[in-house]
């Protein structure tokens, strides 16, 4: 077993008007190479997995802090009953379709693949901890489309876990083209219990629109996906960084359960909302440019209001280096 643990200086939350050190976020890898586990107090949060096998790094099961998973099993396990369809979408992921003609949202095959390649940060500590990884972007061919540069802080705060996840992408040898579609970008499949077709969730954006009818296709600051489980509420935010390429973002947000962020879906998403005006943005990185994708995704449970949103995304936003654990949380 190797355990990477580095203790900090204790980090201070505010909770309910008290100061208490915050949980201890570790990682830990047991007896596998191509998985990295995110523990809180000893209880597992998600892990990061890297398995040849799949065609992108994920994280997978993502879980409540009462250890309700929020998200699908399937493809990466079987539950009776469960949903089967799409079966690329797995976990939390980040990938997109359409990159100099390489489709790397749909495969369930490589190549393509986002292979990962190394391991350039990993630290625990009080409230949150660090893990950050360098993958490349594989096409067809085998050769490097992308360098991918990732740094996931997961954040412990009570009745909520957050990972934000800041995101590079360099086109080290060429011209790269995204060109815009809707199969895209950072996503999560959720359970089914939580989706809103046949399930308990309701959508709501920080424009206050509501359901797929009214979010999907539209830029917003942030989304919420909320439901029912068990007689408690229980949900599922991503937040867009202004700092991101494209911001706000378009909402690729289905009803039967994929929940995605994708600001380079332009033409896809405007095409059907003002078709008109729809323009592409062929988002481009030329040899040795780099684009910046930055999210936070907040699991929390009971219920958030809209207003409390708007607070979580207010210091997210904030435009310092790093926030501390007690800026992040709907506190």
């Amino acid at each position: 077993m190797r355990t990477y643990l580095i203790c900090l200086a204790a980090v201070v939350v505010a909770c309910a008007g008290l100061c208490q050190a915050g949980p201890k976020v570790q990682f830990v890898e047991v007896e596998h190479p191509d998985r990295i586990d995110v523990m809180v107090d000893g209880r597992h949060f998600t892990s990061y997995l890297h398995r040849d096998d799949l065609t992108k790094p994920i994280l997978y099961p993502l879980r409540t802090p009462c250890g309700i998973v929020v998200n699908r099993s399937y493809p990466l396990e079987k539950v009776e009953g469960e949903t089967t369809d799409h079966p690329h979408h797995a976990g939390i992921f980040f990938t997109y379709d359409q990159v100099n003609g390489n489709g790397f949202w749909n495969n369930t095959e490589s190549p393509p693949q986002i292979k990962h390649v190394k391991v350039t940060e990993i630290k625990g500590g009080s409230g949150r901890g660090r893990l950050s990884t360098v993958a490349h972007w594989l096409g067809t061919d085998g050769q490097v489309l992308l360098q991918e540069s990732r740094d996931m802080v997961f954040i412990a705060g009570p009745n909520e876990y957050a990972i934000d996840l800041d995101i590079r992408l360099k086109a080290p040898n060429k011209k790269v083209v995204f060109k815009d579609t809707k199969e895209g970008m950072f996503a999560i499949r959720v359970a089914d219990w939580l989706r809103e077709r046949s399930g308990s969730g309701i959508y709501l954006s920080s424009n206050g629109d509501e359901k797929e009818k009214g979010v999907w296709g539209k830029r917003a600051e942030w989304l919420r996906l909320q439901g029912e489980k068990d007689g408690k509420a229980l949900g599922v935010a991503i937040f867009h960084h202004p700092d991101s390429v494209n911001y706000p973002t378009y909402w690729h947000a289905r009803g039967y359960g994929l929940f995605s962020a994708n600001p380079l879906g332009q033409y896809d998403f405007e095409k059907k909302r003002n078709p008109k005006q729809a323009k592409p943005f062929n988002f481009t990185l030329q040899p040795g440019q780099t684009g910046r994708f930055r999210f936070l995704v907040l699991i929390y449970e009971g219920d958030r209001t809209k207003e409390q949103l708007d607070g979580t995304f207010k210091a997210f936003a904030r435009p310092v280096k790093r926030q501390r654990p007690a800026d992040i949380g709907a506190l």
